[in-house]
């Protein structure tokens, strides 16, 4: 076989265990002959829910060291991990009011968002890995945005400066602001870019996990772009298979 391993980029996803890291651990280890996998996940619990497979390493984002083997000889790296509120319990919709959040201790957005995705993108920067997938959130051009008052946890405000940070490394990156995540099919809708948060004020702004999965292993064509990233509903428009078409709407740097 001419196409020999060294030929094909190996490609670190961290938050593999989450839901849309998930998604794109497999589609990399689907496209053997295109990308070597590798997953990352915080815990061993994770690693099994995803396969257990030896190309899944364990380690705290929030620890630089942990990080050094997993990123060691990998030629791109996409970052998945994101703090997640949990529902306060005891809440019953039938009385109304809202559901109240918080953050577990030790997986503050400022922890995990800021310091453990910095770490990451440092770790990859010494290692000496080509390229840095971001995948940030829509909505941080508002301070004011509800998602940042969830938990006190300022969530956006972090993503934010992480993504600044990224942009500044001197690393090749592309940096991806999915709105709403959706557990839908993907591959079946028509995708739409923007920037700004502009798709905020649209009726697409939500869009298929899978879909934002298909877009990080399309990465190579998206390379110092930052971009806001929907979909049209099943059946509007034509669904996005050129995705070099796509970026090539994309002019913003950040």
């Amino acid at each position: 076989m001419a196409d020999s391993a060294a030929s094909r980029p190996t490609v670190l996803v961290t938050g593999a265990g989450g839901r849309t890291g998930h998604i794109v651990y497999n589609k990399l280890k689907e496209r053997s002959e295109q990308f070597v996998a590798r997953g990352l996940v915080r815990t061993e619990e994770s690693k099994q829910k995803i396969g257990g497979a030896d190309d899944v390493y364990i380690a705290d984002i929030k620890d630089a060291d942990h990080l050094a083997p997993a990123v060691q000889g990998a030629d791109a790296l996409i970052i998945l991990t994101s703090a997640v509120p949990k529902m306060k319990p005891g809440f019953d919709p039938s009385k109304g009011g809202r559901p109240e959040f918080y953050y577990e201790d030790g997986m503050y957005p400022e922890q995990v968002d800021w310091i453990g995705q910095k770490n990451q993108i440092d770790a990859a920067k010494a290692a000496g890995v080509k390229h840095i997938v971001l995948v940030g959130s829509m909505g941080g051009t508002n301070p004011n945005h509800p998602l940042n008052s969830l938990g006190n946890g300022n969530i956006l405000v972090w993503k934010r400066k992480a993504e600044q940070y990224l942009a500044d490394s001197g690393v090749a990156y592309t940096i991806i602001r999915p709105g709403g995540l959706q557990d839908k099919d993907g591959g079946v809708r028509e995708l739409i870019v923007g920037k700004d948060d502009e798709l905020l004020q649209t009726d697409t702004k939500s869009i298929p996990r899978a879909d934002v999965a298909e877009v990080c292993v399309q990465y190579e064509e998206a390379k110092f772009k930052a971009f806001d990233l929907a979909s049209k509903p099943e059946g509007v428009g034509t669904p996005t298979k050129d995705f070099r078409a796509l970026f090539s709407q994309i002019t913003a740097r950040f």
